[in-house]
């Protein structure tokens, strides 16, 4: 997703330092180092640099994907930006309003009204059984009983529960138990929702499962998200756009299909190893201007994998119309470029 609007997050030179005197150590020199200096330094002063001069924006309904490696920074970043940890320093403007300036009773109440949270531990309450847990946070936000019961039997719904909400969460099985947390984030509509790592807990189908019922919600409630994780197959199957991180600094940011096809350096080359191409590229991603010949072409949609449109060529099919959300010809598919890009040899992407 590109947007020209403000960003509804913007993350800008954001530092995460642990030590006995980290400002300090930012002030006196570590910011004037290169890159790869920074890290020997900030060790010989026996500090640790768990994330390094964060900048990024997310524009209103975008999923931006934060990923890496177990100790490159992802999920620091994350708990940064929210402040469950305290940055050193930085600033993340959301709407404008720099979170990092916010007291804690401001704090509280921007939590409440406005970010929703999903970790990969689920997190709920045993005690309470599914429409309790779901209800809590509206508790907490001071709802009438009534109305807490309505909105949360609404989201049990949503993330398809119904007829599980007198359950406990003993009862339920892991994919069920990440549905209700999921449901509980999402009970205060939140305006920006944080995922960390949500779930990496869950069995290989149960996963599957879970990223397609996250894509749908996505698709009706176009929420402003961000998402951590290390399965880079994830992060191609989710995201408008994915963060590489290594050692608490962005190493590239960009499209799964830039990603893939304009890979930064040999650290995400490793990453993209053998992802199957057909599988992760769309049809936008890949397209020339339209083919005038006056011919009626076969189409494909702006968002399918080449997979699906590689099926509709055949002997008398050169050409196939990529059409936008509303059937309008946007683009065309010709044979050579489909080929070419899933060899790494592609003009750059269209969006």
């Amino acid at each position: 997703m590109t947007s020209h609007a403000e960003p509804k997050l913007s993350v800008r030179n954001l530092w995460k330092i642990y030590g006995s005197n980290p400002k300090r150590l930012l002030s006196d020199e570590l910011q004037s180092l290169p890159h790869a200096d920074r890290l020997d330094h900030a060790r010989k002063r026996r500090h640790f640099i768990a994330a390094a001069d964060v900048s990024f924006d997310i524009h209103q309904g975008e999923i931006f994907v934060i990923m890496g490696l177990s100790g490159s920074g992802k999920s620091t970043v994350l708990r940064a930006i929210s402040r469950l940890d305290e940055p050193t320093a930085g600033h993340v403007m959301l709407d404008g309003t720099d979170l990092l300036a916010a007291s804690a009773k401001e704090l509280t109440e921007i939590r409440r009204r406005k970010i929703g949270m999903v970790f990969q531990g689920f997190g709920l309450l045993p005690h309470l059984n599914v429409v309790e847990n779901v209800a809590f946070p509206l508790k907490a936000q001071g709802q009438s009983r009534d109305r807490r019961l309505t909105r949360a039997l609404e989201m049990i719904e949503l993330v398809g529960l119904s007829g599980k909400e007198r359950s406990y969460p003993h009862e339920l099985s892991g994919g069920q138990q990440q549905r209700v947390g999921i449901a509980r984030s999402l009970a205060v509509e939140p305006e920006l929702w944080f995922l960390d790592e949500p779930f990496s807990a869950l069995d290989p189908l149960i996963r599957a499962q879970m990223q397609n019922e996250f894509l749908r919600l996505q698709k009706q409630l176009h929420k402003t998200i961000v998402f951590v994780t290390h399965d880079f197959l994830e992060a191609l199957k989710l995201a408008d756009n994915i963060c590489i991180m290594k050692d608490g600094q962005i190493v590239q940011i960009g499209s799964p299909a830039n990603i893939v096809l304009r890979p930064a350096n040999d650290y995400v080359r490793e990453f993209i190893g053998d992802v199957p191409l057909a599988n992760v590229l769309r049809a936008r991603d890949v397209m020339s201007p339209p083919w005038r010949d006056g011919e009626t072409h076969p189409t494909v949609a702006r968002n399918a994998i080449l997979q699906e449109a590689i099926k509709l060529f055949d002997n008398s099919t050169e050409t196939v119309d990529v059409v936008d959300d509303h059937g309008a010809i946007m683009g065309s598919l010709h044979p050579l470029e489909v080929i070419r890009s899933l060899y790494h040899d592609d003009p750059e992407p269209t969006h």
